[in-house]
């Protein structure tokens, strides 16, 4: 965590000069590296008391390679500590090689992925509702790390660097207390069975943590109030980042307490008991679904739903900030927004989603929803122009900020190679294949992590595919409307292709995922995996469709355009007695024709 705050203090709290790390900047990096090379080790140390626990031995006998390796390889402690080792030593390298804030922010992203993916391994995995407190814990999590790692980077910067970066992180913390009030919320609403759960160790635990929060919030607060007039105290700022710390460092203490005492068993915790698929899938299992049952069934599926809801909030906070500037918004995009946020929810918390874990045909509904559909309302949406119009500027005119840094990212030469049409392709339909026809499907479908790693890679690969066709954002690459519309009649091509092989199949390809789940409705597993695939070509092919009409338009209205563009160029010459274009192309084709006549061969 420690390691977190520093990286976020280099690449958000300090000034740079023109994507370059400052002085101030290399003096934490240095501090960052040691902060790492404690992490890489503790995380080694961990492993080998782990194993010397299970071997009920002492620390010493632990030191044995095979003894290690297996661990790490064969139980999924040691798979988490063998990433944590993997991630220190890659983010170590990162730092210490890093001479610009973008090596940083991918470094910052890392060192999230090594706090947040053991996460799935918690109690969290095991209890009620589980999607929601997985998700729920993700975001509690990663809001405090950065929350807490602010704070503390704060204190070891210096006071000039001190004072210019501390009303940069007040707006950080605000959205961070939002995140962590909510998450904890909805996480101990999980655990807690009601008047008996808050009865427990558990509960009184909880109570205190909420305390404490309410605390954070209103040192916050006076933390905020007292920027502005008193920016120049250096002394008194320190001293209240030093009392806020010692707060948060109590609020962290009790989280890892909580993190190590299981809370009491809730009803759906004695429900799982009796009901296997809980077990599997963390939900329990639906009746025969009806059109009514789909349309109402519900279950929040935390991580995905936290991702909407964040997303939400930053569009709306960026047509506020156009609209308070005296700028104006389409509705019609933030409608296109609003409805493909409701329809990935639906895909993934909402009847589709719930009767995905349970029936591949409603997993392709789900599938086709999230990769097909509601990506071309987040293209037609414009996140990308809205954020380059609302994203805070550099604070002097060396810094390039958020804003600069986004600019920096689009232009990138990775976002030239994505943005490639062959490979935006590949990553849209190719992956199909590489899914469905490998037992990587069956894999990722027994584990909640593999259901949302599939979920966003539909969602994001069904992104960039639309928005290099008919995307209005900006994009690195000017793509020829001949080629948008040939990729698309590739894409038609290969996903049909793909469907009629999946509707060829005589196997499963979930590797007795759904045959585990010993549903009671539509037992021809085989059959439904046809129906599955009879839908997703359906639905697939409309939207491409919808994609080619789109294509046809834009190409109509550009090559308006840019006859109007002509016709302005040829008025303006007429006006300044000057020849247009044409005449000028004309004039010059009668030269070539002269000469031919004067020099014929």
């Amino acid at each position: 965590m420690i390691a977190a705050g520093l990286i976020f203090t280099i690449g958000f709290l300090l000034g740079e000069d023109r994507g370059k790390l400052s002085h101030e900047a290399i003096r934490i990096k240095n501090l960052t590296l040691l902060a790492t090379i404690v992490w890489t080790v503790s995380s080694a140390g961990g492993a080998i008391i782990e194993v010397a626990n299970l071997l009920g031995g002492s620390f010493l006998n632990a030191f044995d390679s095979s003894t290690i390796f297996t661990f790490m390889l064969s139980t999924s402690i040691g798979r988490d500590f063998a990433f944590q080792i993997i991630i220190g030593i890659g983010t170590w390298a990162l730092i210490a090689r890093s001479r610009k804030v973008g090596a940083i922010y991918f470094a910052l992203a890392l060192t999230m992925l090594a706090l947040l993916v053991p996460l799935f391994q918690s109690h969290a995995s095991s209890a009620g509702n589980h999607g929601l407190a997985i998700g729920s814990l993700i975001f509690h999590v990663g809001a405090v790390s950065l929350w807490v790692g602010g704070i503390i980077g704060l204190l070891v910067i210096s006071p000039l660097e001190r004072a210019a970066s501390i009303s940069r992180f007040s707006v950080l913390a605000l959205w961070a207390a939002i995140i962590v009030g909510i998450s904890g919320i909805a996480n101990a609403w999980t655990r807690l069975n009601f008047w008996a759960g808050w009865q427990s160790r558990y509960g009184l635990l909880v109570i205190i943590k909420a305390a404490l929060f309410l605390i954070l919030v209103a040192i916050g607060a006076k933390h905020r109030r007292h920027i502005a007039a008193k920016i120049e105290g250096s002394q008194q700022v320190f001293r209240l980042l030093a009392n806020e710390s010692v707060v948060m460092i109590a609020a962290v203490a009790i989280g890892g307490w909580l993190s190590t005492t299981l809370p009491p068993i809730s009803a759906a915790g004695i429900k799982g008991a009796s009901d296997p698929s809980i077990g599997i899938t963390g939900i329990s299992m639906p009746k025969a679904p009806t059109f009514w049952r789909v349309l109402t069934a519900y279950s929040p599926d935390g991580t995905i739903l936290g991702f909407l809801l964040l997303i939400t909030a930053l569009y709306i906070y960026g047509v506020v900030t156009l609209t308070r500037r005296g700028d104006k918004w389409p509705v019609g995009r933030t409608t296109a927004f609003a409805v493909a946020v409701g329809l990935v929810d639906f895909a993934t918390s909402g009847g589709i989603g719930v009767y995905a874990h349970f029936a591949f045909s409603y997993h392709m509904l789900a599938h086709m929803i999230l990769g097909m559909i509601a990506p071309i309302g987040f293209v037609l949406a414009a996140p990308v122009t809205l954020a380059l119009r609302t994203l805070p500027q550099g604070r002097t005119s060396q810094e390039r900020g958020i804003r600069g840094t986004f600019i920096t990212v689009i232009h990138s030469r990775y976002s030239v190679i994505i943005t490639n049409p062959v490979i935006a392709l590949g990553l849209f339909d190719g992956s199909l294949f590489l899914l469905y026809m490998t037992p990587l499907f069956g894999k990722l479908m027994y584990s909640h992590s593999g259901h949302i790693l599939m979920n966003m890679h539909f969602l994001l690969a069904g992104y960039l595919f639309f928005y290099v066709i008919v995307g209005i954002d900006p994009n690195p690459r000017k793509i020829p409307h001949i080629v948008r519309i040939i990729v698309l009649f590739a894409a038609m091509s290969i996903h049909a292709f793909f469907s009629i092989a999946l509707l060829s199949t005589t196997t499963l390809t979930d590797g007795g995922y759904f045959a585990s789940l010993n549903r009671p409705w539509n037992t021809n597993l085989l059959a439904d995996q046809h129906v599955g695939a009879s839908l997703g070509w359906m639905m697939g092919e409309i939207p491409i469709l919808i994609a080619l009409i789109a294509t046809f338009i834009q190409w109509m209205r550009d090559d308006s355009r840019e006859a109007k563009r002509i016709d302005r160029a040829a008025d303006r010459a007429a006006a300044m007695g000057e020849e247009d274009e044409l005449a000028k192309y004309n004039k010059y084709l009668s030269t070539l024709a002269r000469g031919d006549l004067e020099h014929p061969d």
